[in-house]
């Protein structure tokens, strides 16, 4: 057993291997890949997860009363497949314009938490920002789920930041936290919080538009309930009060760009060269972490962090706050990231 398992087991919840990136392959086997999810989300309540017999049908039934009408197979064709993880597989097709989609394929009798499949189909499908990967719609095709999004070429943050051939200067990673904060702001405006922003939820077009991903974890708070208790989320980025078990909020997305801002200065997140249990607890009980080239960075660039990576989340900055900040005025055109993006 590795030191997630354990810890999670421990705490009484599930590891699962699902992978955003899955062509992205880093330290400890990927561990550092596997978020973490919580057993007892809303839905779970209702729908206990099994793979047959009467809960699978009223699983089923509710999925189908939120996705399209109509049979997939039919509209988009000359599948490609680009990636693979536990939750299902990722294609690229054409429409009836010859125009390249994205499908995400989940098999429904393979999902260990089918109740979470509802969060990536309803907040896709009813929230929509620029800075917000667009999902044109949804099938059930037998016992699969199919998932039809925009295709962006340029691949993920993740390939950006692990590449040895290309660093990010200041400008390039204040355009790409322009872009993930205006698409943070709008979720958390709209009472919803991600619980899995890191590089590989960021993805890119071929002009360099910058744009949110991987909504499976998203949780939606509200007067009745404005905090969540949920471990959820992936080692390394996870908030020190989400680790700790507290009430969390939006701001615990904060703590994670924070080091999502890390892993552009460094390539990899704070404590990566540790085990995913072992970086949790430091995450949990040391001051907040630094960048290894602090010294390389400008003061403005410094501060920007240091908004984010405050331990108590009732100080840290909100994405409004943020967008405000001195170190977004060196913010350039999206066409500035075009040199980091790897041609196919």
């Amino acid at each position: 057993m590795n030191g997630v398992s354990n810890y999670v087991s421990d705490a009484g919840n599930d590891v699962t291997s699902y992978m955003t990136s899955p062509s992205v392959i880093r330290k400890h086997d990927n561990l550092a890949k596997k978020p973490l999810r919580n057993v007892l989300e809303p839905l779970a309540e209702k729908n206990e997860a099994v793979s047959g017999g009467e809960n699978y049908d009223k699983f089923r039934d509710a999925l189908k009363s939120v996705v399209c009408i109509g049979d997939p197979r039919k509209l988009f064709t000359e599948l490609v497949k680009i990636g693979e993880g536990s939750t299902g597989i990722v294609y690229t097709a054409l429409d009836r314009n010859r125009k390249k989609v994205a499908v995400k394929r989940m098999d429904l009798r393979k999902q260990q938490r089918k109740e979470l499949l509802f969060n990536e189909v309803l907040i896709m499908r009813d929230y929509h920002h620029p800075n917000i990967v667009n999902m044109y719609s949804s099938y059930l095709v037998g016992d699969e789920l199919w998932v039809v999004m925009e295709y962006l070429e340029g691949g993920a943050l993740t390939d950006i930041v692990s590449s040895s051939h290309s660093k990010m200067d200041e400008q390039q990673i204040a355009t790409v936290c322009k872009s993930v904060l205006l698409g943070l702001a709008y979720l958390h405006e709209n009472n919803i919080i991600h619980r899995d922003i890191k590089s590989d939820s960021i993805l890119l077009s071929r002009e360099g538009i910058v744009k949110l991903s991987d909504f499976g974890f998203c949780a939606q708070v509200s007067r009745d309930i404005p905090k969540r208790k949920s471990l959820v989320g992936t080692p390394y980025w996870m908030a020190p009060e989400v680790i700790a078990r507290l009430p969390y909020n939006q701001p615990a997305d904060i703590w994670s760009l924070g080091i999502m801002l890390i892993e552009m200065i460094d390539g990899e997140p704070p404590y990566f060269n540790e085990p995913p249990l072992q970086a949790m607890r430091k995450v949990r009980d040391l001051a907040p972490p630094k960048s290894k080239n602090n010294h390389r960075i400008s003061q403005r660039l410094q501060s920007f962090i240091e908004r984010m990576l405050i331990r108590d989340e009732t100080k840290r900055a909100t994405a409004y706050e943020l967008l405000q900040h001195p170190f977004l005025k060196q913010t350039g055109p999206y066409d500035c990231l075009i040199p980091l993006i790897r041609r196919p």
